[in-house]
């Protein structure tokens, strides 16, 4: 009988089997069905579906399901199942929503310390900017989250769930695949993104502001370090200069930068993080807006070598206009040229000679042409530095008062290029604010030079009526027009052991001073060290760009600084 027994199929054992052996295989499909409806265990895993479910969905032409599941996932069919008649293979089922009882299932291994979405936006597998999710356990940037995504497969291999995606701002769960709504999740969202209330733009310079980050650091919004990754120092100082124009930092975190080309909407993003009051840690990291830059300046500008301020703040202005929506003919299309853009009338005259009966040489004064341009930099020329040592034997810095070599524009005093005498006067009305570029650079054939002479300025009330064309109909004759600084980006020559030269080398070291207008103090930015500086010490160092704002009403020593 028992060899009978084990000659017959499996199926003839189930029919033959006693009561009690019955009564076994009822309760084991009743603890199946009971699985079937339970809770998913709490690690979030579901299980995979069985192979009689997966029978009974073929028969009930459930191929259609399955496909709409599979777009879903973000996979696609076989190109063998396209051509066959055959139904798509299952994917992982996927979660709608956290099950009840489990919202806020693994957001307590988010690390948000390791959070740092200042860096290009690349899958850190396939460098792909396409559909890109950051880790919020580690940090790392992956593609997708989809069955067959890099995040999907990183959510299994580490045991990292929670994803957050840099374009929609919304936080997925993987591999079970449903968002999370958890407001606790909400200053993850706004360090990725930071947005701001009118009101709360108007207030900046009005209000003190003070902020701690996740370390317990004290930091000022708007006055923080920012990473020199290698030799990024000159564009450091431009944007933090730049930053602090109010009309352009509120334009830029105000508006919807969505439809902007590239250079727009990172620069936007980079103002944004450096008066975010609410910030994971006290710095920023240019990295991603410096990326963007060296691919449309045919890598011009970069990262790894050190370049103008004068060059990139020129290249960026006229860059950041068309990006804008600025036009290249038609002026103040943009907000760049109606903060920066002025006009200038310059009067040329051509330096003829011939010789007379005599054999005398005759200078003979040619017509003079007048013409009027357009700027949105003025530059300055320093006086020639001393050669000699002076009668003590000792090498004294040169020293000049700003308001002398702005005498460049009063009209009078003529500039000698080329074979043309030239003479500047500025025209009004003259723009909000005013970018002095001071000349301390020389090259020629054979050597660069630096003119170490030393700019001295007050940093309020400086007068710019004297080098303005009257025009009784726009500004009366004598009324002061003030300008008070906003930055100094300053200079220092640092000598360094160049083993490709003999002896010394001068490195060139970048440093920018800017005001506190809530405060009425002033702060020097060197990459990431920020410290306190001095008022009346400023003008000690040897200034290269300035940035000076006109006053509000610009009557009188007393006028309000406009916000």
């Amino acid at each position: 009988m028992a060899k009978r027994r084990a000659e017959e199929p499996l199926e003839d054992v189930a029919a033959t089997d006693s009561p009690a052996s019955k009564r076994v295989h009822i309760e084991d499909a009743a603890d199946e069905a009971v699985i079937d409806n339970a809770t998913p265990p709490p690690n979030g895993h579901l299980m995979a579906p069985r192979q009689e479910d997966a029978e009974k969905m073929d028969i009930l032409g459930a191929a259609e399901v399955q496909h709409e599941e599979l777009e879903e996932a973000g996979a696609t069919p076989d190109a063998e199942d396209e051509d066959e008649d055959e139904p798509y293979r299952a994917a992982p089922t996927r979660q709608k929503a956290p099950t009840e009882g489990y919202a806020d299932l693994y957001l307590d291994t988010i690390n948000r310390s390791v959070l740092d979405f200042d860096f290009e936006k690349l899958c850190s597998v396939t460098l792909s900017n396409i559909n890109v999710y950051a880790c919020l356990v580690c940090g790392r940037y992956y593609r997708g989250r989809g069955p067959s995504s890099q995040a999907y497969f990183h959510a299994l291999d580490e045991g990292h769930h929670v994803y957050i995606n840099m374009e929609t701002k919304k936080v997925y769960v993987l591999p079970e695949g449903y968002e999370v709504t958890s407001k606790s999740l909400d200053d993850i969202k706004y360090v990725v993104d930071p947005n701001y209330q009118k009101a709360d733009v108007m207030k900046l310079d009005k209000e003190e502001q003070t902020a701690w980050d996740l370390q317990g650091k004290k930091y000022i919004p708007g006055f923080v370090g920012m990473n020199n990754i290698k030799a990024n120092d000159y564009f450091n100082v431009i944007t933090q200069a730049l930053s602090h124009v109010a009309p352009l930092r509120n334009f830029l975190m105000l508006e919807d930068m969505s439809s902007r080309p590239q250079l727009a909407q990172r620069f936007s993003i980079l103002v944004r993080k450096i008066w975010n009051p609410r910030a994971f840690k006290s710095h920023v990291s240019p990295h991603e807006l410096l990326q963007e830059i060296a691919l449309m300046s045919n890598k011009r500008f970069t990262l790894t070598q050190q370049s103008d301020p004068v060059d990139f703040l020129s290249w960026f202005l006229n860059n950041l206009h068309l990006a804008l929506g600025g036009s290249k003919t038609k002026p103040g299309t943009s907000i760049v040229q109606k903060v920066f853009q002025g006009s200038l009338k310059v009067e040329s005259q051509l330096i003829t000679a011939r010789a007379d009966a005599g054999d005398r040489l005759r200078f003979e004064d040619a017509e003079i042409q007048t013409q009027t341009t357009r700027f949105l930099m003025l530059t300055l020329d320093l006086p020639a530095a001393p050669l000699f040592q002076d009668e003590l034997d000792q090498n004294m810095i040169p020293q000049v008062p700003l308001t002398t070599i702005l005498t460049k524009y009063d009209g009078v005093r003529a500039q000698e290029a080329l074979n043309h005498r030239k003479r500047y006067r500025l025209l009004h009305p003259l723009p909000p604010f005013l970018l002095f570029n001071i000349k301390r650079f020389s090259a020629n054939k054979f050597v660069s030079e630096r003119n170490p002479t030393i700019v001295t300025f007050n940093p309020r009330s400086l007068d710019m009526s004297p080098y303005v064309e009257p025009n009784p109909a726009v500004h009366s004759v004598g009324e002061p027009i003030w300008y008070d600084l906003v930055a100094n980006i300053t200079h220092e020559a640092v000598r360094t052991r160049d083993d490709s030269v003999e002896g010394e080398a001068e490195r060139k070291v970048w440093r920018v001073q800017l005001r506190d207008k809530s405060r009425e103090e002033w702060y020097e930015v060197q990459d990431l060290f920020v410290e306190k500086a001095r008022a009346e010490i400023l003008c000690t160092k040897e200034s290269y760009v300035q940035v000076w704002e006109r006053r509000r009403g610009g009557v009188g020593g007393k006028g309000k600084a406009k916000a």
